[in-house]
């Protein structure tokens, strides 16, 4: 109950968040990271960003997409059905001030046959990324985003699509 009640307290940043699987999918169930240019340690993760406001979420995880891995070239294969939210930790807490922390939108995406991953973008976020088995996610991403991850990509199993 009070944990409740401390996350209506605080402020959230509306955002958008892609779990990216390989166009072999489903052959095979490779998923998308990508390390942040901008954190010393392997800061792993999904694309994700802002959503503007007035903007559409469907149109924000295609400008997300195409602004942090230089494409937008993917097929949605589902929505998580709830907002979930997480809060920063206090090292990225001051950079991303007045937010204390973010609630997100998944969408599961599939790269289209031919799409072309380019994180050299014009403000570029990732300075690497790799496709790792969805079932290895937990070896790379970063510790504050896990419990998040963690929800999502248990629905998207149950559900059958990993």
């Amino acid at each position: 109950m009070i944990e409740e009640k401390e996350k209506n307290t605080k402020n959230y940043r509306p955002n958008v968040a892609a779990i990216v699987l390989s166009s072999k999918y489903p052959l095979t169930c490779d998923v998308f990271i990508a390390s942040r240019i901008d954190v010393d340690t392997n800061a792993w993760q999904f694309p994700q960003g802002g959503i503007d406001e007035g903007e559409d979420v469907e149109a924000a995880l295609f400008r997300e997409l195409k602004e942090e891995i230089g494409t937008d070239d993917v097929s949605i294969v589902a929505k998580y059905p709830k907002w979930v939210s997480y809060d920063f930790p206090q090292s990225v807490a001051k950079k991303m001030a007045p937010y204390d922390g973010q609630k997100q939108q998944y969408f599961l995406v599939k790269l289209n046959s031919g799409a072309k991953i380019n994180i050299d973008t014009e403000i570029p976020e990732f300075d690497d990324y790799k496709f790792v088995p969805s079932k290895n996610i937990f070896d790379h991403v970063t510790y504050f985003k896990r419990t998040v991850y963690k929800e999502v990509l248990q629905y998207f199993k149950k559900e059958g699509y990993l």
